[in-house]
C-alpha cells in the first residue's frame, strides 16, 4: 500500500498548490456530511488536511505564508464587518469579556490540575491549551518551553478543540432564554409596511418611535394629494401614511395613530415612486443617511437598507456600504437622478478597491507585529489574527477616511473571508498532520485529547452560564464563544444556524481579548 502512495505523495509534494486545492475540495465535500444534527462545513478542510498530511511530512512543509495569508484575510474581513456593530454595542459587551477572561484563567488552571493527574507535561500543556483553543500563539507556548514539545500537544488538541466547539455551539444557537440586556435587533423580525388613516394629530418629530427610529413614514396622502413626508411633518387627521418598520413597531404605531387602510398607498406611481437602489457609489458608501440629507436632495426618504440577507430600517446614523440595497422613496421625477446619485450598478461592486484592502491589511500585519512588554518579563504580540481583526474594526468603524473607503461590498467581504478560511484550515492540517497521526492514538494522545476536551467545555460552561444570568443572549454568547475559541470555522458554523448580527459581533468582542489572554496563559502554564 505504501508503495501505491508513492507516485502519488510524491507528485502532491512537488506540486504544493495542487495539494491545498485538493484538500479544499476534499474537505468542504466532507463538511456538507451530516453527523448527527450538525454539520462541520468549513472545518472539513482542517480534518481532510489532517488525514492527508500525515501521508507524507512534505505534504506540510512551506505553507506558513499560506496560513498566515489566510487567517489575515478572514480576521480582517471579520472586522470590517463587524466594527460598527461592536463599538456601537459596547456597553452590552462588557459582561461577555470580564466572563471570557475568568472563563480562559478557569480553563487553564483546570488544564493544569488535569495534566498533573495523567502525567502530561507542563510544555505539553501549553501546547495543548493553544491547540484546543485553536488559537495562534503556539509560538509563544515554544519560546517559553524553549523545544517542540508544545507543537505535539497543539497538534493533537487542535481538532478535538475544533469539534468540540461546534458540538457547543449546535447545541445553544437556536436556544432563546431571557435576555434583558441583549433584544433582539429589528433586523432579526424582518421589515414590513403598513398604510394607515390618521385620526389624531401628530408631530413626527415628537412622536417617540418616531425618535428612537423605530419606524419610518414614507408617503403622505392629504386631501387627494400625494408626497413624501419631510422629517418634522404635522400630520393631520384624515391624512394617509406608509409606515416602515418592524412588524411590532409597525402595529404599535397603528394604534398610536389611527386605523389601518385596505389599499396599499405605495401601489401609486404616479406622483411618488420607490425602487431598491444599489449603493455602488464612492461619494455615498461610507456615509451616514443622515448625511445625504434625502429630504433636502431629492424631497425623499430612505425607508429600508438590505444588507446580505438582512434588512435593516434605515436610520439617520446608519452607515451606508458598497453593496448595500436602499429603498428610496422620492417623487416620480426624481427616482432617475436618485439612481444616478447613488451609482446602482452591479457590475461597480463586483471589483474591490485594492488599495484601501492592502493599505487595511497592512495596517493590521503591522499592529500585529508591535511586541508589548508585560509584567513578569512576558511579552504581548496580536499577531497576524488579532492585529488584522482591531484594525478591520476600527476601520469598520470609521467607514471612511476623506477619500479612503475602507468598507467592501458584502458579497466580496463574504467571498475574500471564505476563501481565507479554507486557506488557513487547509495550511494547518497539512503542517498538523504528522504530529497528530504519529501521538493521536497513544496513551499521550488520548489523555491530551481529553485535556482538550475538557478545557473547551470549561470556557463554555464558565462563559454561556455567566452569559444567561448576565441577561446576553444565546447568539451573541455563541459568537463570543467562537471568538473565545479562536477557530473561524465556528464562527461560520454559527453563521450558518443563525443570520444575526449578533454572531459576529460576539466573536469580534472576544477574538483579540482572548488573544492576549492566551498568550499570558501559556507562558504560565509552561511554567508550572
Amino acid at each position: 500500500m505504501p508503495d501505491l502512495l508513492t507516485p502519488i505523495t510524491d507528485l502532491l509534494a512537488a506540486v504544493p498548490l495542487l495539494t491545498v486545492f485538493l484538500v479544499i475540495g476534499l474537505g468542504t465535500a466532507v463538511g456538507h456530511i451530516p453527523f448527527g444534527p450538525i454539520r462541520f462545513g468549513a472545518a472539513g478542510a482542517l480534518f481532510v488536511g489532517l488525514a492527508v498530511g500525515a501521508l507524507d511530512p512534505r505534504l506540510g512543509q512551506d505553507l506558513g505564508l499560506l496560513r498566515s495569508l489566510g487567517l489575515a484575510l478572514f480576521c480582517y474581513t471579520v472586522g470590517l464587518a463587524a466594527g460598527n456593530t461592536f463599538f456601537r454595542d459596547l456597553t452590552r459587551q462588557l459582561p461577555l469579556m470580564s466572563l471570557a477572561v475568568g472563563a480562559l484563567v478557569l480553563a487553564g488552571g483546570a488544564g493544569a490540575l488535569y495534566s498533573q493527574l495523567v502525567g502530561v507535561s507542563p510544555a505539553m500543556d501549553a501546547g495543548a491549551y493553544a491547540g484546543a483553543l485553536t488559537s495562534p500563539v503556539l509560538d509563544a507556548a515554544i519560546e517559553a518551553a524553549g523545544t517542540q514539545e508544545p507543537a505535539v500537544g497543539y497538534a493533537l488538541a487542535y481538532p478535538v478543540g475544533v469539534a468540540v466547539a461546534i458540538l457547543v455551539v449546535a447545541l445553544i444557537i437556536q436556544r432563546d432564554w431571557p435576555a434583558a440586556r441583549d433584544p433582539r435587533p429589528a433586523s432579526a423580525d424582518g421589515i414590513t409596511a403598513t398604510s394607515v388613516h390618521l385620526l389624531r394629530r401628530v408631530r413626527l418629530d415628537e412622536m417617540e418611535a418616531f425618535q428612537r427610529a423605530r419606524i419610518r413614514i414614507s408617503y403622505l396622502e392629504r386631501d387627494g394629494d400625494t408626497r413624501v413626508a419631510a422629517p418634522g411633518e404635522e400630520l393631520l387627521p384624515g391624512d394617509k401614511v406608509v409606515v416602515v418598520g418592524s412588524p411590532t413597531a409597525v402595529e404599535e404605531a397603528v394604534h398610536e395613530l389611527g386605523s389601518g387602510l385596505n389599499r396599499c398607498l405605495a401601489k401609486d406611481h404616479s406622483v411618488v415612486d420607490h425602487r431598491r437602489l444599489t449603493v455602488s457609489s464612492t461619494r455615498v458608501a461610507g456615509r451616514t443617511i443622515g448625511e445625504l440629507d434625502m429630504p433636502g436632495r431629492f424631497q425623499g426618504v430612505i425607508t429600508r437598507v438590505k444588507r446580505g440577507d438582512l434588512d435593516l430600517l434605515a436610520h439617520d446614523d446608519l452607515v451606508l456600504e458598497l453593496g448595500d440595497r436602499v429603498l428610496a422613496v422620492v417623487p416620480s421625477d426624481e427616482l432617475e437622478r436618485a439612481a444616478d446619485y447613488f451609482g446602482d450598478s452591479e457590475r461597480s461592486i463586483a471589483q474591490i478597491d485594492a488599495f484601501s484592502v492592502g493599505l487595511g491589511m497592512a495596517l493590521g500585519v503591522l499592529v500585529g507585529l508591535v511586541a508589548l512588554p508585560l509584567p513578569g518579563g512576558l511579552t504581548l504580540r496580536l499577531g497576524v489574527a488579532a492585529g488584522p481583526l482591531v484594525v478591520g474594526m476600527v476601520l469598520g468603524r470609521l467607514g471612511r477616511s476623506g477619500p479612503f473607503l475602507w468598507g467592501l461590498p458584502h458579497a466580496a467581504n463574504a467571498t475574500i473571508r471564505q476563501l481565507g478560511l479554507l486557506f488557513f484550515l487547509a495550511a494547518i492540517g497539512l503542517a498538523s498532520g504528522p504530529d497528530f497521526a504519529a501521538a493521536a492514538f497513544s496513551l499521550t494522545g488520548l489523555a491530551v485529547g481529553g485535556l482538550a476536551a475538557l478545557i473547551v467545555l470549561v470556557n463554555a460552561a464558565v462563559l454561556l452560564t455567566g452569559a444567561r444570568l448576565a441577561g446576553v443572549s444565546a447568539v451573541r454568547a455563541a459568537g463570543g464563544f467562537a471568538g473565545l475559541v479562536g477557530q473561524p470555522a465556528i464562527l461560520v458554523f454559527a453563521l450558518s444556524k443563525r443570520d444575526d448580527e449578533r454572531v459576529e459581533a460576539g466573536y469580534a468582542t472576544l477574538f483579540a481579548l482572548a488573544i492576549v489572554v492566551k498568550i499570558v496563559m501559556v507562558q504560565v502554564l509552561v511554567a508550572l
